[in-house]
């Protein structure tokens, strides 16, 4: 079968609208049917290897073989491990496409992403091989087209095998889990790790074309954007790649030259948003930039600060026709022998124009041959490590606005993660933004996330930062591994580099802090282990092709090698102590200057559970749920941290509840204890927002995408305005917490209550918070003197703010009795099964009420959860769920459900 698909391009990725002379502008025609899939060596069963399995491309492997039939859902039970083998054999993507002599200089099929030991073949001849997920490739198939039917194949060899064969080859670095997957640029967490699976596929994963071009193509455009005062500066940098001459080489069969040569003048335009400027790029010339000046822009915020204004870069190259025919000079490739060049950014620029620039206006003659578009935002950032009284700061500046970061770890959110699109990305940061979270770290195990991801981040004033890859292990920094560090990383800087969401670029993920803490040391007897990558090579990238963003050496970072990553006084810290061994209430021993990563355990909800997992009988200890808790000693730390707090209950869903529960208290508990502390803390970022599939973690988004309660204790401690009691001084204090741009006056009421109700003692005191501050307010001896600790409890309000609770003992430590409670359902509208308003008041007092939703409907969402009710209150839900006549299931005891019953 042949592939017809056909578009034309303004960039790559970049699809262009309305007419173009297809010899002289860049064309690209996507490959992506037609495509099957074989077999062609390791561990594969009979009945699988003698098959031609059709192909999905963007795809891979696993999901091809699931598509047709042949295995098992690896998300299901325990198929994880019946599906090693796939990881262990080699394969093969077979198509065929037509091609006729189109009139163009050049032609090169373009690889978005191969993962990851790939050899890709045209009409039987090796063309490129490439060993890296990370990278674009850029293949010159000039000479190798043929005229009508053209076969194309892409051979990838075991990861497994691979990764092993490179960790003998490079020598031994340490890692953690059981592949070396620091010998080989692939998704480390494909390879699982505490939360993943291990899938260890192959496949084209990203999409694949056939570019034509003549002349001239944009090989790299870098707009760095400043603020100025009053002026947006825009240097854009552009790239050039100038074809082969006629007659020297590279020209497809049946070929004639392009128009306008290869290289003879041609002119750069830059426009941001209605301001344009030109330049004359001299023949010998393979670069330059462009400065284009935007009086009084709208500046870009994050999300909970101001808006998120866009504006349009548009780049486009033309030149006119019979150009000088020569050979370009340095900077162009010319014949196509490198068959592996990365497309952005990797080809080595030549001189920078030396032409004068034209103002706003200036026109130029000539066919446009390529054009490039995108958008960016104005906003200045800075995140500030320096010295000071306490250690050295961690502090991200917009605009010159100190903020509290509120964030949320991203992991890959599929194990596949072809499979997730556009709208995928915007559900959950949507999700992120109903937990009020203002930025999303991209882990180092992970990919560099897609274009639809930050776009979305963007449009929405999502902050984001992004590591580089490399996470919990050492790395060697000999070539060949360092040359694909380098060129996967110009790759990628070169394309984010662009959004404004983009705060921070960080050198790795626990990797320093792992040689200095975790043995590595003396295991690694003086080989290299990744620092130069962090010190040296990466920061010399980022200065190179993004100027001006801000680059950590890496997550935890204290600011300095002479100083210990884990010490909380000094920059970010990652705080894991609590969960694996100390318990949540320890988190209130330490006073960091910004939490770049800590978390507590829970199940994903029922449903997603149920649905991934069919034990007779299901117990936390039952097969499928040991296949999907990942973590070492999992179980035992979730009773562990359980056990302080509630009993631990026999029945599942008992279970499942107490766990899902006591995540959620865990993580509030920090969130509002480091909240108390600003400005000394400025910002923590939970592990994790998402999962990549149904498994017990850290997530507050399960893998089947629903929210567990963590999603809505992170929505209440992280809300703009928040009321919380904390221990000072020997006793305790309410803090408030104003983080909008208007002043927060009105009295704070410190009562002390009664678990019937009866207010004990009770204060009130005149209360101003400025804006993007924070009031520390003692609680009076009289209020805070509890006569019997087991039956009361402290409550701090203040008008338009969630009230904040103090209880003396543990849960299981006081007399909570069982919840007595009335309910009252009704359809939001009769009949359409538009969703439900459940009311819910409590006779007694009530701690931490849910509704569990999923379990009536895995759709079903919930707008609240994670409630305290004294005596007498109400507490109104909203469930949205397209499901009619299921209101009675809503108010069940094993839907709603509370703390007290985990305490008898």
């Amino acid at each position: 079968m042949s592939t017809t698909e056909t578009s034309t391009t303004t960039a790559t990725g970049t699809t262009a609208t309305g007419t173009t002379d297809s010899a002289t502008q860049r064309t690209a025609r996507t490959l992506h049917t037609g495509w099957s899939l074989r077999s062609t060596a390791g561990p594969v069963p009979p009945e699988i290897a003698a098959v031609d399995v059709p192909a999905t491309v963007p795809g891979t492997v696993h999901t091809d073989l699931l598509a047709a039939g042949l295995i098992v859902d690896p998300y299901l039970d325990a198929n994880e491990h019946l599906l090693a083998w796939i990881g262990q054999a080699d394969w093969s993507y077979t198509s065929t496409f037509d091609w006729q002599p189109d009139g163009h200089d050049r032609h090169e099929l373009v690889f978005a992403g191969l993962d990851t030991v790939a050899t890709v073949l045209l009409n039987g001849e090796v063309v490129a091989e490439t060993r890296n997920q990370h990278r674009t490739y850029r293949v010159a198939v000039d000479g190798r087209l043929r005229e009508g039917s053209n076969d194309l194949e892409v051979r990838f060899g075991s990861p497994v095998a691979y990764a092993d064969a490179q960790s003998l080859a490079l020598g031994y670095r340490p890692h953690v889990n059981h592949h070396p997957y620091n010998a080989i640029r692939k998704m480390a967490c494909s390879f699982g790790w505490d939360w993943g699976l291990d899938t260890a596929t192959s496949g084209i994963w990203k999409p694949v074309t056939l570019e034509s071009w003549s002349s001239v193509r944009l090989a790299a455009v870098r707009p760095v954007v400043t603020v100025d005062g009053a002026r947006g500066v825009v240097d854009v940098h552009v790239d050039l790649e100038r074809a082969v001459a006629s007659g020297e080489a590279g020209l497809g069969a049946g070929s004639e030259p392009g128009v306008g040569g290869t290289a003879g003048p041609v002119t750069v335009r830059a426009t941001v948003g209605d301001v344009t400027q030109e330049a004359r790029v001299e023949p010998g010339a393979d670069s330059a930039v462009l400065q284009v000046v935007v009086d009084d822009p709208e500046l870009w915020w994050p999300r909970g600060h101001g808006g998120q204004p866009l504006y349009d870069v548009r780049v486009s190259v033309t030149g006119g026709a019979g150009g000088d025919a020569s050979r370009a000079s340095s900077g162009g490739d010319g014949d196509g022998v490198d068959a592996t060049r990365a497309s952005s950014g990797v080809d080595a620029p030549g001189d920078e124009a030396s032409g004068a620039e034209a103002p706003t206006g200036g026109g130029s003659a000539g066919a446009v041959l390529d054009e490039w578009s995108s958008r960016i935002g104005f906003r200045t950032v800075e995140v500030q490590v320096d010295p000071d009284e306490v250690g050295t700061s961690f502090r991200v500046v917009v605009n010159g606005e100190p903020l509290w970061i509120k964030g949320a770890n991203w992991i890959p959110d599929d194990a596949f993660p072809h499979r997730i699109g556009h709208d995928r990305y915007r559900e959950r940061i949507e999700q992120a933004e109903f937990g009020n979270v203002n930025l999303l770290r991209v882990w180092g195990g992970g990919i560099f996330e897609s274009d639809d991801f930050y776009e979305l981040c963007d449009e929405r004033g999502m902050l984001t930062w992004q590591d580089f890859l490399f996470a919990c292990a050492a790395y060697a920094e000999e070539d060949p591994l360092r040359g694909e560090v380098e060129a996967e990383v110009r790759d990628n800087v070169t394309r984010l580099m662009t959004h404004p969401s983009l705060v921070l670029w960080t050198g790795n993920n626990e990797n320093i802090w792992g040689h200095d803490e975790w043995g590595w040391e003396r295991r690694l007897d003086g080989a290299t282990w990744g620092l130069g990558y962090y010190l040296d090579l990466l920061p010399a990238l980022v200065g190179e092709l993004d100027p001006g963003r801000p680059y950590a050496a890496g997550s935890p970072w204290s600011g300095s090698l002479d100083v210990a990553q884990s010490d909380p006084d000094h920059g970010s810290v990652h705080l894991w102590e609590q969960w694996n061994r100390k318990g949540y209430p320890t988190y209130r021993d330490v006073v960091p200057r910004f939490v770049a990563e800590f978390g507590w355990q829970g199940p994903p909800t029922w449903s997603a559970m149920t649905r991934a997992i069919h034990d007779e009988p299901l117990t936390p200890e039952s097969p499928g749920m040991i296949v999907h808790q990942k973590a070492m000693q999992g179980n035992d730390k979730l009773t562990d941290g359980l056990l302080a707090h509630y009993r631990l209950p026999d029945e599942i869903e008992a279970w499942h509840w107490a766990m899902q529960l006591n995540q959620a208290n865990a993580v509030q508990v920090a969130l509002e204890h480091f909240r108390s502390h600003a400005p000394r803390c400025m910002g923590a970022v939970v592990w994790q927002i998402n999962d990549c599939w149904p498994v017990t973690s850290w997530a507050a988004v399960d893998g089947d995408g629903q929210r567990k309660p963590l999603l809505y204790a992170m929505r209440h401690a992280f809300a703009d305005r928040l009321v919380t009691i904390q221990p000072r001084d020997g006793g305790l204090a309410a803090v408030v917490v104003n983080d909008t741009e208007e002043a927060l006056v009105g009295p704070l009421t410190l009562r002390r209550v009664a678990y019937d109700g009866r207010v004990l003692a009770s204060e009130q005191v005149s209360l101003t918070v400025a804006a993007r501050d924070t009031v520390t307010v003692p609680v009076p001896s009289t209020v805070a003197e509890f006569g019997a600790p087991e039956s009361e409890l402290l409550v701090a309000s203040t008008p338009g703010v969630a009230r904040g609770l103090w209880f003396p003992v543990e849960p299981r430590d006081s007399a909570l009795a069982a919840a007595s409670l009335s309910t009252s359902v009704t359809m939001l509208a009769e009949g359409s099964g538009a969703g439900y308003r459940v009311e819910v008041t409590a006779g007694s007092l009530v701690r931490d009420l849910a509704l569990l939703v999923d379990k009536v409907d895995p759709a079903a969402t919930v707008d609240e959860m994670i409630v305290t009710l004294l005596p007498g209150e109400t507490a109104v839900f909203t469930v949205s769920s397209d499901v009619a006549g299921v209101g009675e299931e809503l108010v069940s005891g094993r839907v709603l459900r509370t703390a007290n019953e985990l305490v008898g």
